[in-house]
């Protein structure tokens, strides 16, 4: 499984999802343009040490990013009627998550492979885009038993 991310323009945001990427064991795919240059010292505030152990790759377009792609696109949206828990996962698949001023442009939405959403409270508009990255990739890993194995803490709590 992988976590896509569409141009995102937070540098925090990125940051704490690269985190969960590294410590999820989970590749991710930026797609640009950034709002904020990538060597930002907000992401790497947010994303601390874990940066240096992640898989992943950047693009310089939305068409970059289809034509390397690997899996199905499975698109987290506010605008989708589906369930996250009604959906089977695959390992193969690819969470794509869009900007959070903006999400993402309807040519995006065309071209996903599904449009998924997670349950909220009524008259909520939205989560943190990387609060719902980690509830995605929680549910999309649980599915397929893509969890890191337990392995005991070594260091202070």
């Amino acid at each position: 499984m992988r976590l896509a991310l569409y141009q995102p323009d937070i540098p925090q945001n990125l940051g704490t999802m690269l985190r969960l990427a590294a410590c999820l064991n989970v590749g991710v795919d930026i797609i640009e343009p950034c709002g904020f240059p990538l060597d930002d010292k907000r992401i790497k505030r947010a994303g601390m040490d874990y940066l240096a152990a992640i898989d992943f790759s950047r693009h310089k377009s939305w068409n970059d990013f289809l034509s390397l792609k690997s899996g199905r696109v499975i698109l987290m949206s506010t605008k989708s009627s589906t369930s996250l828990l009604r959906f089977e996962f695959r390992a193969s698949d690819i969470l794509l998550l869009g900007r959070e001023s903006a999400g993402v442009p309807e040519t995006v939405h065309a071209d996903c492979d599904k449009r998924l959403l997670i349950p909220m409270a009524r008259g909520k508009r939205s989560l943190n885009v990387a609060v719902a990255a980690a509830i995605a990739l929680g549910e999309g890993l649980r599915q397929t038993n893509g969890f890191p194995p337990l392995v005991e803490f070594e260091g202070e709590i």
